[in-house]
């Protein structure tokens, strides 16, 4: 069974709906560690080497963040500047993440039809967030399309909590030996037929 890491970063994560369900319905899963970088960093001081044994702990990396400003929170643009180091993430020696499977699970006010060329935000998420896709293709990991919990500015608690379990079969088809190839088409992993069909 793979093991997953969950780097969250969430700057007021108390008054977060969204990222507090999702979060509380995988916390607890067995071989998924959930890394709050705002609980272990308040002052911004990374820990370089412990955050480098952690990622070399685990096979499944995972961004979760609010998508602040088309983007992430600065704690973890501060931690993709400072532990994915020259000649450890990338470079002539740089392979400690060759192999490793990448992806964003973020949650966005805005919904899913205004992040497109028509709509407000001009836009796909999957043009926002090609800056992350080239980081982990420059690091040697397979990046996948993301996860998203949008509109959550108006979602009801059913549909919040359609996402949350969507989420934890997410995690489920990540720890098995499932065929990466499968996610390729997808433009949201919420959209992966295969969640449908898993049992939690």
């Amino acid at each position: 069974m793979k093991k997953i890491l969950i780097l969250f970063a969430h700057p007021k994560f108390e008054k977060s709906r969204a990222n507090s369900a999702l979060i509380n319905q995988i916390k607890d899963k067995e071989n998924v560690y959930v890394h709050d970088l705002y609980e272990h960093y308040p002052n911004f001081h990374i820990n370089v080497a412990y955050e480098q044994e952690l990622i070399n702990a685990h096979d499944v990396i995972i961004w979760h963040h609010p998508f602040y400003w088309y983007s992430c929170p600065p704690l973890m643009k501060q931690w993709i500047d400072m532990v994915l180091e020259f000649d450890w993430a990338y470079g002539p020696n740089g392979n400690a993440l060759l192999g490793k499977t990448c992806l964003n699970a973020i949650t966005t006010g805005g919904s899913k039809d205004v992040y497109c060329s028509q709509g407000y935000n001009s836009f796909t998420v999957e043009q926002f967030l090609r800056p992350f896709e080239q980081t982990a293709n420059l690091c040697g990991m397979t990046y996948l399309p993301p996860f998203a919990a949008m509109g959550t500015h108006t979602l009801s608690d059913e549909a919040l909590q359609k996402n949350c379990e969507d989420y934890d079969k997410l995690l489920d088809l990540l720890q098995d030996e499932f065929h990466l190839g499968a996610f390729k088409d997808c433009p949201f992993l919420n959209d992966l037929p295969q969640l449908k069909n898993t049992v939690t």
